[in-house]
């Protein structure tokens, strides 16, 4: 019998604009198939998802579900997320490997092969790397394996400084055998959390229980970015010089919301983009609503993220819609289509000098293109893929925003190292090349299919 598993995948990606960059078409030049992430220090580990973030010097990368087994197919453990650190250092051309921490050994198998795995723990109310509150740690061992609280990391964390980042992560309920099959998974809201990359391995920290409560949309959740203040006045005065813009998922589209940096713990200091009005509110959108007159951008997501790409010198997304098709697709913020008459924001972008990784406001002052096809992801025994997700920290001395470097730090030297198995040297821009990682299914024991 065979022993199908979730596995992440990766690709990279070449691309290149053909026409003006204000309004283009992204075309694929070549693709580079690396097969499935790497984890020399594990028995036979599968995981959902694969985020990553660069801090500190070093590439995380999360997960949500994560399970070990031995080579005859016994369960070693079994958590809800679970990190790791990119293998090898800035250059190194193996970037499918990863290096685990939490790592046990469970002694060996009756054929004296090793049992390696992370977080050593067959209950799944025990949680994992990023950790459980007290109350939510007694719910699990009440249930007792029956419903059980997960934590997801869902997206790429949002890095704060060189040293630090933050994610919204959903927390989620799940029910094995519910009586309406719609409610296996039930989200609870956003939780916040900061990450940081000491030489002990990656940290993940709760900020408080739960930001977002769960009959909101799920800020954040899709992607989240960090920039300049508003320069529109706002409904609530501002105390800090950074504004956060998160992006949430509906059955229907994407929804924006913005916070100051320091009220990031306090909801009620939310504001949340109006695309009637073309201005913020106090007025949450309801996560059912449907009317495309209402959503920030209507359209079909299931995962993806939103950056800045020094390469299109424009904010881009990539993402997997909803379908089954394990199809990425991109698309990109049009800087020739201003959506209102502004002073600031013009044709060409920020008085007409194009745009910077901070310029975080475009993301309402400007229309998003219509979506491309990027990549079609190759599937396994499943038929399908699952959390396609880009990491721009790949192939880019740029993935900081300039500011995001300690005071002092020379205009010389606000560079981060190059991260990828292509030439920094032939790579041209930082951008150029993208990163793409999905989980598919592969078959972890083909010698025991019969």
């Amino acid at each position: 019998m065979a022993t199908v598993v979730n596995l992440l995948k990766a690709s990279s990606l070449l691309s290149s604009l053909t026409a003006h960059p204000l309004a283009f078409t992204i075309i694929v030049q070549n693709v580079t198939f690396l097969g499935p992430q790497l984890n020399p220090d594990v028995t036979n580990v599968s995981r959902d998802g694969g985020y990553s973030v660069l801090i500190n010097g070093r590439i995380v990368w999360l997960y949500d579900d994560t399970e070990c087994m031995d080579s005859e197919g016994n369960q070693l453990s079994f958590v809800s997320n679970t990190a790791a650190y990119q293998a090898g250092d800035a250059g190194n051309d193996d970037i499918s490997s990863v290096n685990n921490f939490g790592l046990a050994s469970l002694g060996a198998d009756k054929n004296g092969r090793s049992r390696m795995t992370i977080l050593p723990n067959t209950d799944v109310g025990k949680g994992g790397w990023i950790p459980f509150q007290t109350d939510e740690l007694r719910f699990n061992a009440q249930m007792k394996g029956k419903e059980r609280v997960a934590i997801w990391p869902g997206t790429n964390p949002t890095p704060i400084s060189t040293t630090q980042a933050f994610l919204y992560a959903p927390l989620v309920y799940v029910d094995y055998h519910p009586q309406d099959p719609a409610k296996e998974y039930q989200p609870r809201g956003m939780t916040l959390i900061t990450v940081t990359a000491p030489n002990s391995g990656p940290v993940a920290l709760r900020q408080g229980n739960l930001i977002i409560p769960g009959t909101q949309v799920a800020f954040g959740g899709f992607s989240a970015l960090l920039g300049y203040k508003s320069t529109e006045p706002t409904p609530r005065s501002a105390n800090g010089d950074r504004d956060v813009y998160l992006i949430g998922m509906t059955s229907a589209g994407l929804q924006l919301a913005r916070v100051d940096i320091n009220d990031m713990k306090t909801f009620s200091r939310y504001t949340f983009w109006d695309p009637k009005t073309q201005n913020f509110s106090m007025s949450a959108p309801k996560p059912t609503v449907t009317d495309i007159s209402q959503i920030y951008l209507p359209g079909s997501f299931s995962s993806g993220s939103v950056f800045y790409s020094p390469y299109f010198k424009t904010f881009i997304m990539v993402y997997f819609n909803k379908m089954t098709d394990s199809t990425f697709f991109i698309r990109y913020l049009q800087l020739d289509q201003p959506l209102n008459k502004d002073s600031t924001w013009i044709a060409r972008g920020k008085k007409g000098k194009g745009i910077r990784a901070e310029d975080t406001e475009a993301l309402v002052k400007y229309s998003w293109s219509t979506q491309q096809k990027l990549y079609a992801s190759p599937t396994g025994p499943g038929g399908f893929n699952y959390a396609g997700t880009a990491h721009p920290e790949f192939f880019n001395t740029q993935y900081y925003a300039r500011t995001l470097y300690p005071d002092g730090t020379s205009r010389g030297k606000r560079f981060n190292d190059w991260f990828g198995s292509v030439d920094q040297s032939s790579a041209s821009a930082d951008g150029k090349h993208l990163l793409l990682s999905w989980t598919s299914q592969v078959r972890l024991y083909p010698e025991n299919d019969a």
